[in-house]
């Protein structure tokens, strides 16, 4: 699970680098637009996963 969330934190990562330096939304322009269901769906899982990625903060350095 903690792969999961890493991965997923480094892709809105990743696409919120392309939109601030080229204006350009990877995950709208795969998905067909900011409102389409599945570019909201991959908005909230990268979200969730930011949220669960804060309990990595807290976990025994020799697990991480």
């Amino acid at each position: 699970m903690d792969r999961i969330a890493l991965i997923l934190v480094i892709a809105g990562a990743l696409n919120w680098l392309l939109v601030g330096l080229f204006n350009f939304d990877l995950v709208a322009a795969i998905f067909g637009g900011q409102q389409s269901f599945l570019s909201r769906v991959v908005y909230s899982l990268v979200g969730l996963a930011g949220i669960y990625s804060v309990s990595l903060l807290f976990q025994d350095r020799s697990r991480v």
